[in-house]
Formats: C-alpha cells, structure tokens, sequence
C-alpha cells in the first residue's frame, strides 16, 4: 500500500471515504442512516473523533475528522465494525426491505472472498485516507464532501441534502449531527 493512503501523521486531520462492498445502495431508509448518524454522534462524545465534515451517500460516506486520541486507524477500523455489525442485523431484521435476501447474499458473497471474514462483509476494506495538512486542502475537500449529492443529482444545492455537514455550516439549517467547527 502506497505510503499516500496511511496514517502517517497520528494527530493530524484526515478526509477519508469509504464504500459498501459492491457499492450496493444500502443507505436509502431513514433507519439506516440513522445508524450511521448515531454510531458518529457515539464516536464523537466518546470515543475521541472530531468531526468536521461528513457525507452519507446510498453507498459510501464522506468524512473529515481528527482523532483526539492519536488513533486514527483504530478509531475507524472500530466504527467499520460496529457498523457493520449494526447495519446487517438491522437489514436481517427489516422485513419492510425488498431486496434484503440479495444484500445479504451480495454482503455473504463478499465475505467468502476475504480469509478474515466470518461470514458477510459490509463495508469495503480501504479507507484511503488523504491527510489535511493546510486550509486550502481542507477547504477543498469540504467543497468536495458536501457536493457529493449535488453531482449525483440528489440535490440542487449542498444543503438541501439531509446527511451532510454542508446543513451545519448554512444559518437556516440543523444538522442530523454536530460538528466540531475549528480545525
């Protein structure tokens, strides 16, 4: 692995987006996100994460943090696993969603692919994280983060999307999350 895609500077701000496998579209029920949302909102108050944007696509999320702890990889390896822990059981138990035996068979079929997996595999493995090492970076990948929804045409403006930091950085608007606002 390229030495770009790490860690390297534990006390740093990272932007990081990860995917489910097969970019299979699982984030489209209020439950679901509010998993996400939830579990965020958990890491935050206790596990050390400052969060200074994020993005909950159908299929992959966006997101700008720091780990107060100087844990950055572990602090996101742990969130991946209690989400994925999380989002299976709530799939599994969601007799209202229509494609829940093919996710699971595409989550299982992803799983048999990987020594290290169990049985299903929900999120993909990489991260990809790409330190901010100046305001412009950071600037750029906020712009980056809160257009995701405008460019895939969920959205006419930033704000307009529910799952985004962009509606905590407008005046008219609450967010589903609180940020942490200085770098």
């Amino acid at each position: 692995m390229s030495r770009k895609y790490k860690f390297n500077e534990k006390e740093g701000a990272y932007f990081i987006s990860f995917a489910t496998v097969f970019w299979i579209d699982v984030f489209t029920r209020n439950e679901y996100f509010d998993i996400i949302t939830d579990s965020l909102d958990y890491c935050r108050k206790n596990k050390g994460m400052i969060i200074f944007g994020y993005c909950i696509m159908p299929n992959h999320i966006h997101l700008i943090f720091r780990s107060r702890d100087g844990k950055p990889s572990e602090l996101i390896r742990d969130f991946k696993g209690f989400t994925s822990k999380k989002m299976l059981n709530a799939i599994k138990g969601n007799l209202r969603e229509s494609r829940r035996e093919w996710m699971l068979w595409m989550f299982k079929k992803a799983g048999s692919k990987r020594s290290n997996v169990t049985e299903y595999q929900f999120w993909q493995q990489d991260n990809h994280p790409i330190e901010i090492w100046s305001l412009k970076v950071f600037e750029q990948k906020l712009n980056y983060t809160h257009n995701n929804p405008v460019k895939a045409g969920f959205v006419m403006e930033p704000w307009e999307w529910k799952y985004s930091s962009a509606r905590n950085y407008c005046d008219d608007y609450d967010g589903v999350l609180k940020i942490d606002v200085n770098l």
